[in-house]
């Protein structure tokens, strides 16, 4: 594959960021097979954020001749009090992280924290060492990464988070660290200690992150209130209303698209429309939306600008945009939500929980 072609992979949507692209181009240009990892968190159900665009973006780096790992942070899950931080809970869901990853994603692989840990003193070595160089002050202005801040009341362990992650990089000898915008703090953090400690500086490459299907939240107008209202509005296993799991039926697929946030000509936050540009158009070339006969019958859009400009000028209604869209969703998620069917011991765990 020529150089070009594996730039467009890594850089197209669901990419929002390369830090740096021409760094990109120089580690394309000097090693045949990058190592790149995306970290994730052990909790809840994985939904279309969390697997689906999330594995589109995998998918494209495998495509461009990038070694993908799936890092599952069984420590970092425990510190951030997931499963009200019951190991043998963590470990039971991270099988079931690995085994929607392996299908999803084929190709890709899996490397767990507490695998990555055991006996290596060089890591927590290297640990302290990071944190020596960078103030509590800067640790804490990273804590959004992990869904926290510095109002918030944390045990000491949360402020290890930031130094952990980023000496993930560096222990895996990682040369792209991949995650969404909500983990862009800590890439940056890392960028700017690791040459102060001789260590390879990685690529950052950050996705889009799918908003829920509420009406998106609003923030104030402070520095970083862009950035921190994405990550408020993203979709989330925490509100599961606004959510939609790999696991939902077409009927709960269709029910929730039904009372999404979607006013009629508005495109801006527009999460049935951010669905369509993100996931549909990420693997076709043309979608369809039916309408009655009264008002043109079925009409067929070549890409998400042509769909957009169609909906901001109203001649779609947001409840065919909304039918449309349950059935693309639904042929998206219905390979893996069969492939658990018959895994379903796998979401014991998950339903100990509810």
């Amino acid at each position: 594959m020529d150089l070009e072609k594996r730039l467009d992979l890594v850089s197209r949507p669901p990419t929002e960021e390369v830090v740096a692209r021409d760094e990109l181009r120089h580690l394309f240009e000097t090693t045949s097979r990058p190592k790149h990892y995306i970290g994730l968190e052990i909790s809840g159900l994985l939904h279309l954020g969390s697997l689906v665009l999330t594995g589109f973006k995998i998918r494209d780096f495998l495509e461009a001749g990038v070694e993908c790992i799936v890092f599952l942070a069984d420590w970092h899950s425990y510190i951030n009090n997931k499963f009200r931080g019951d190991w043998s809970k963590i470990g039971e869901a991270s099988r079931y992280y690995e085994e929607a990853f392996k299908a999803f994603c084929p190709g890709v692989k899996i490397v767990l924290g507490s695998d990555l840990y055991l006996n290596n003193n060089d890591y927590w070595r290297d640990v302290v060492r990071f944190s020596k160089q960078i103030t509590l002050a800067r640790a804490t202005r990273c804590l959004t990464i992990m869904g926290r801040s510095e109002k918030e009341k944390l045990d000491f362990s949360q402020y290890l988070y930031p130094p952990m992650q980023s000496v993930d990089i560096h222990a895996m000898d990682l040369d792209i660290a991949h995650a969404g915008m909500d983990q862009r703090k800590v890439h940056m953090l890392a960028r700017e200690v690791f040459p102060r400690l001789g260590w390879k500086v990685p690529v950052a490459v950050h996705h889009h992150l799918l908003p829920g299907l509420s009406e998106p939240i609003q923030t104030g107008v402070e520095e970083d209130a862009e950035v921190d209202k994405i990550i408020s509005s993203k979709m989330s296993k925490s509100k599961p209303w606004t959510a939609i799991f790999i696991h939902d039926s077409s009927d709960e697929v269709r029910g929730k698209l039904r009372k999404a946030w979607c006013p009629e000509g508005v495109v801006d936050q527009n999460p049935i429309l951010d669905l369509a540009k993100n996931l549909v158009f990420h693997e076709k070339t043309v979608m369809n939306v039916e309408r009655p006969p009264k008002f043109g019958g079925t009409v067929s859009f070549d890409g998400y600008d042509t769909l957009e400009a169609a909906y901001r000028e109203r001649k779609i209604h947001p409840a065919d945009l909304k039918t449309a869209m349950a059935k693309e969703i639904d042929s998206i998620i219905s390979p893996i939500r069969k492939h658990f069917e018959e895994r379903s011991g796998l979401l014991d765990v998950f339903r100990s929980e509810a």
